[in-house]
């Protein structure tokens, strides 16, 4: 079901978001579009596709030097926990072989040594940095590792780069990004929203209206959107979501992803949509996650 651009209007898609896009094998991080730039391209209409499967990780992976992210300081251990994450993908007790990887709070360098990979080296990527607390320039990782933001890869080649500037509290700006993949005939998107922290967005309005800009930002009749939205499934400010799009956790439910300092899974704040046509079979780790205080979501979803 296509997501209608009613809900949003594209010129708010705007503000001091930049993306990076890396296609295909031995692409480097290219210069970023001037600050206030809206897209890398402009969409495409998809072509016509017949029923089809594809794997996909979302994961929040705690990539800055901040409290509660294990590996932070470590950011080769990292590195080295997201491919191992990837070598061992599961769905409901089955091995399958990742198609798309959506990345959270993963820093730009992260990035470049995951595509260094030999399992990515031939993936095409996208890497959004978030704004600082001057909404204006990128914000640093503090552990040295370049830009902090988030990242797209898919296996096929992904084109008709999208971001935005998320409406935010000023000093906590957030992005989200989407890109096609035409071999699909899919728009993959994901973002971070707002938190729950005071003077952040503590009663989730501000994720409300995040949500409905990215829906406008996805706009396909083929949609996977993953991310880290940090509200739990009955949010009101997850509603437009839940309007539009198939969720993993099935009726706003589903295994939690948000970990507790011991490791213990707490709440469900990570989620992966697709179209209400696609179904969807997901899998949560039941186990602790050492590298990061989210776990991952996985999932085969299935598009006719």
């Amino acid at each position: 079901m296509r997501a209608p651009r009613a809900l949003i209007p594209l010129v708010a898609v705007c503000g001091a978001g930049v993306v990076v896009a890396l296609a295909g094998a031995g692409a480097a991080i290219e210069k970023s579009p001037a600050l206030g730039s809206t897209d890398a391209g402009k969409t495409q209409p998809l072509t016509a596709a017949g029923p089809l499967a594809v794997n996909v990780v979302t994961w929040d992976v705690c990539g800055d030097a901040e409290p509660g992210c294990p590996l932070g300081s470590d950011s080769a251990g990292l590195v080295r926990r997201i491919d191992r994450q990837l070598g061992t993908t599961t769905v409901a007790g089955k091995a399958v072989q990742a198609d798309a990887l959506l990345l959270q709070r993963v820093c730009s360098e992260q990035v470049r040594s995951l595509k260094g990979l030999g399992r990515l080296k031939s993936w095409s990527w996208i890497f959004t940095p978030q704004p600082a607390a001057d909404d204006r320039s990128p914000r640093a990782c503090v552990n040295g590792q370049g830009k902090l933001g988030l990242a797209v890869a898919t296996r096929k080649p992904i084109t008709d780069v999208r971001h935005a500037n998320l409406p935010s509290q000023p000093g906590h700006g957030r992005v989200a990004v989407c890109g096609t993949v035409q071999a699909w005939s899919a728009r993959v998107c994901t973002a971070q929203l707002s938190s729950s922290d005071p003077g952040d967005d503590p009663d989730g309005a501000w994720r409300a209206k995040q949500a409905q800009t990215l829906l406008g930002l996805a706009d396909a009749d083929r949609v996977i959107i993953g991310g880290d939205f940090t509200d739990k499934p009955r949010a009101k400010s997850l509603d437009a979501f839940y309007s539009v799009y198939t969720e993993c956790g099935g009726d706003r439910t589903g295994a939690p992803t948000s970990q507790d300092a011991s490791g213990k899974a707490t709440d469900k704040t990570d989620y992966l949509f697709a179209s209400h046509s696609a179904t969807l079979t997901c899998t949560v780790p039941p186990t602790p996650v050492r590298s990061s205080n989210h776990r991952p979501i996985t999932a085969t979803i299935h598009f006719t």
